[in-house]
């Protein structure tokens, strides 16, 4: 995915201890710092980096040596439980909530992801059991993916439509566990950090404006909080139901060309751009999807974000991309990705034939599923 802004690594996607745990100062600890005691198999020598998840990209905190017996320490403090790395490489890490309490991570050196234990911080360790679930969930979807493909490019329409129901299914299931994880531990940062990443706003705004609210008055001041109530504050006016913004804007031709102009019909509004390699991957299946259904009511308004007129129209016409199109070459400062909040492509929304939303953000199976549901 193409981002305006990277809010996180991928797809990973996330109460007080008891007093037993607490950090008293007979091991050197107070209750404002962190300290983690690090012990790392298959490694006696060399560098591990702590670093914190910022806008864009980690920023490195701090280094630390590793001993001769594998150990390492980091000390320090946070304003706030927030997301840090520990990491040996770029590719070599672990991913965990950090907060300021006496922490013990271990974890072979070959690969740390895969093996690493942590102890010490309820906010840690709810993050990896988040991490832990979000991965088999990746790795069964995954398969999904290539036997889509591979029954795509054979035109076997009948194991396309079995793999899309159980695309859809496992989909459910996935948000189902997701949403049961985040409930569960309501209070917590990591909860918060779930919701902004993990939970699609545009399909379920009613469960996230409720974590927004609740997450309001257990972490006002969480960094996560704040994000997800700003985030979902445009989106209220796009939510499921809700009837269409229009969108007006310039055709390939010089013309101009209105949304509302193809009421009466199914339509998905496509936002995407030339230089969008992932939208670029898509596009044969969505040629293929469009043909399939286009006599049936279906219809695609592409909305580009382009800045080149020249690359707008030759990726059109190299991608056989025969819907209409509009797009005012401003990019991200298109007037229509500020209308839907557009901060990533690609990017689709789904209408029926009033022009109201039905659905945002469907792609692939998923997506066809969708149209088929509702034109067979």
């Amino acid at each position: 995915m193409e981002m305006k802004k990277v809010i996180l690594i991928g797809f990973i996607p996330l109460a007080l201890l008891g007093a037993c745990n607490k950090i008293g100062s007979k091991n050197g600890v107070d209750s404002g710092s962190y300290k983690i005691y690090g012990k790392l198999n298959n490694q006696s020598s060399g560098k591990v980096y702590l670093s914190e998840l910022g806008e864009k990209q980690f920023v490195t905190r701090d280094t630390a040596t590793v001993l001769n017996d594998g150990s390492f320490t980091f000390e320090g403090k946070v304003t706030e439980p927030s997301v840090y790395r520990i990491s040996l490489t770029d590719e070599n890490m672990i991913l965990f909530m950090l907060e300021n309490k006496e922490i013990q991570v271990e974890a072979d050196a070959k690969d740390l992801n895969k093996t690493y234990a942590i102890k010490g911080s309820e906010e840690a360790q709810l993050f990896k059991e988040l991490t832990d679930k979000l991965e088999k969930m990746q790795a069964s979807g995954m398969q999904l993916q290539k036997r889509f493909t591979k029954a795509t490019e054979s035109a076997n329409e009948d194991s396309v439509k079995v793999i899309q129901e159980a695309y859809q299914k496992i989909q459910e299931g996935n948000v189902k566990v997701i949403k049961g994880f985040i409930k569960q531990h309501d209070k917590t940062a990591v909860a918060a950090f779930a919701t902004l990443n993990l939970i699609n706003p545009e399909t379920d705004l009613a469960f996230a404006d409720s974590m927004a609210t609740l997450l309001n008055k257990s972490k006002p001041e969480s960094q996560y909080t704040k994000a997800l109530i700003k985030r979902l504050e445009p989106l209220k006016t796009l939510a499921i139901g809700k009837a269409a913004p229009d969108i007006t804007l310039p055709t390939p031709d010089g013309k101009t060309m209105s949304l509302s102009s193809l009421k009466g019909k199914y339509v998905l509004v496509d936002f995407w751009a030339s230089w969008c390699g992932p939208c670029r991957q898509e596009n044969p299946n969505v040629v293929r999807m469009y043909h399939k259904y286009k006599d049936k009511g279906f219809e695609i308004f592409g909305v580009s974000l382009d800045n080149s007129r020249d690359k707008w129209l030759g990726a059109i016409q190299k991608d056989q991309l025969v819907w209409p199109h509009v797009s005012d070459l401003k990019g991200w400062e298109s007037a229509a990705a500020q209308l839907y909040n557009i901060q990533a492509i690609p990017q689709t929304v789904l209408l029926d034939r009033e022009g109201k939303i039905i659905a945002r953000n469907l792609r692939g199976p998923e997506l066809e599923a969708k149209v088929a549901e509702l034109l067979n």
